[in-house]
């Protein structure tokens, strides 16, 4: 969809037609936008019919990327994207315990369901209270083994007897949620605000959740948008890796959202990064240079909202995908103390100008009197590929495996939400920037709104459906894609139609 003011549109009537294709989850909570975006006034009419609009999209999301009937359909025919299991609500991601074991988050709903052999157990494995308003909600899991010395210092320290023995503990389940008093979407029903964007840290024991510890505690006000959500276990440093947004399009006014004179990083529009016990992670010093919390939890900063972040299995580097504000979704290598430039810059336009005029406006190469840098210690970098029009990018996956094919091995994928594509690019030698046909469309990485680039070269399948996270199977290596629907979310399995011999690709 291309943003356009010709013709007398605004920018409330834009708001309206895109409420009929996006789901909230991953559009921009287009009633904050009202208060930010520069140089659009919206009739009384027009806001009156957006407001009633968004009040129906809060409760009951449209459906984004409806799949056709026929399923999703990959480019190759040497590869199929079969069903693992259909019938969640509004899922938002996933986690294996072991292979045909996963577990799956319900944004509304608070629940941890448990898939196992393709099968839902009836009796959901944890149900919390969850505010459920715009991006609010259930977002964010993440599983890991627990290291055998926090196993040993665990046992030793537990002397309460009405916890579960350590000693049938396998794993550590992460989860990352906004958190409400009593029952899930009370900010809507009620008007209540939500306690907190919370990580809590819980021990799988004898087939349960349980000894919750909390990790973080994190805004959740004033906006209900731009809550990230997505949690990452690092392959390499067993850290945990947070995603959260902005909390709102203007309600935090921080030198972590560049705000040249703004307060200390607040724990909004960021990557943090912590111990699997909530400590601080980087010894010796935080990235951006303080030991006060919580800018010591800082890995990069400038972000608007992420809903994927994977690490590289070569090279160990970060990766993260970001949505924009009405325009400039991204892919980004991140380094530590990465500003990925938020809120002057979305994609490689600044901010601040009507959208009709955005792409005549291009982020200088001198950033430093436009971005805060954390007296040198945060850099600012182009992004390694940017749409001007919205695909909502979430999930993001490097393929650890050569179960599809050699040639697909350690490669990246990415999902998106708005128009169920799944997208593959291969990385220079370096692993540095995208590799793309030097004579394509897509050269320069930009996918603009004027000139109808064809996608032709990235896509890697299609029609799945709003996608919201991907998974590598732990022991079969085949590719797992979660998408979104109130009644049939669905897990999908990208595997070969025969079997593939390995060597002779």
């Amino acid at each position: 969809m291309k943003y356009s003011v010709s013709n007398g549109v605004t920018l409330a009537r834009i708001i309206v037609s895109t409420a009929l294709i996006l789901i909230l989850i991953l559009s921009v909570g287009f009633y904050d936008l009202q208060d930010n975006q520069e140089n659009f006034n919206s009739t009384t009419a027009a806001t009156t019919t957006t407001t009633a609009a968004l009040a129906v999209l809060y409760t009951e999301y449209p459906e984004s990327a409806l799949p056709p009937s026929k399923g999703p359909v990959i480019k190759y025919p040497n590869l199929k994207a079969e069903v693992v299991f259909k019938g969640l609500s509004y899922p938002t991601g996933m986690a294996f315990l072991d292979q045909d074991d996963i577990l799956v988050i319900e944004k509304d709903t608070g629940i941890v369901r448990r898939i196992l052999n393709g099968t839902m157990l009836q009796k959901p494995l944890l149900d919390v209270n969850v505010a459920t308003q715009g991006h609010r909600g259930m977002l964010g899991i993440a599983v890991s083994n627990i290291p055998s010395s926090s196993l040993d210092r665990d046992i030793s320290n537990n002397n309460n007897t009405t916890q579960t023995s350590n000693t049938n503990i396998t794993k550590y389940v992460f989860l990352y949620y906004t958190a409400a008093t009593t029952v899930d979407g009370e900010d809507i029903t009620e008007g209540k605000q939500p306690l907190g964007n919370v990580v809590y840290r819980y021990e799988f024991a004898n087939d349960k959740l349980v000894n919750p510890k909390l990790l973080l505690d994190l805004p959740a006000t004033p906006g209900s948008i731009g809550n990230g959500g997505k949690i990452l276990v690092g392959p390499h440093d067993n850290n945990v890796y947070v995603t959260i947004g902005g909390i709102g399009i203007t309600g935090h006014q921080t030198k972590a959202q560049n705000i040249q004179n703004g307060k200390d990083p607040d724990g909004t529009s960021g990557i943090l990064v912590i111990t699997q016990d909530g400590k601080e992670a980087i010894r010796g010093g935080s990235i951006l240079g303080s030991n006060k919390d919580p800018i010591n939890k800082y890995y990069a900063y400038g972000i608007w909202n992420s809903f994927g972040i994977d690490f590289d299995p070569v090279t160990g580097k970060l990766w993260d995908t970001e949505n924009g504000v009405v325009f400039g979704d991204e892919i980004n290598l991140v380094e530590p103390g990465f500003n990925s430039g938020w809120n002057k810059i979305d994609g490689i336009w600044l901010r601040g100008y009507a959208i009709n005029e955005t792409e005549s406006y291009l982020a200088p190469n001198q950033t430093d009197n436009l971005l805060v840098d954390f007296d040198g210690k945060g850099k600012y970098s182009l992004p390694e590929f940017t749409w001007f029009d919205d695909v909502g990018p979430t999930a993001i996956k490097f393929l650890s495996s050569d179960k599809l094919g050699k040639q697909y091995e350690n490669d990246m994928f990415v999902g998106d939400i708005i128009n169920g594509n799944l997208y593959h690019f291969k990385l220079n030698k370096q692993r540095t920037e995208l590799l793309l046909s030097p004579n394509g469309p897509l050269a320069d990485k930009v996918v603009s709104s004027y000139d109808n680039k064809k996608l032709d070269e990235i896509i890697f399948g299609k029609g799945f459906g709003g996608i919201t996270d991907m998974q590598i199977g732990p022991k079969d290596g085949y590719l797992y894609v979660l998408t979104f629907d109130k009644t049939q979310g669905t897990i999908y399995r990208i595997s070969p139609t025969t079997m593939i011999n390995v060597e002779a690709n």
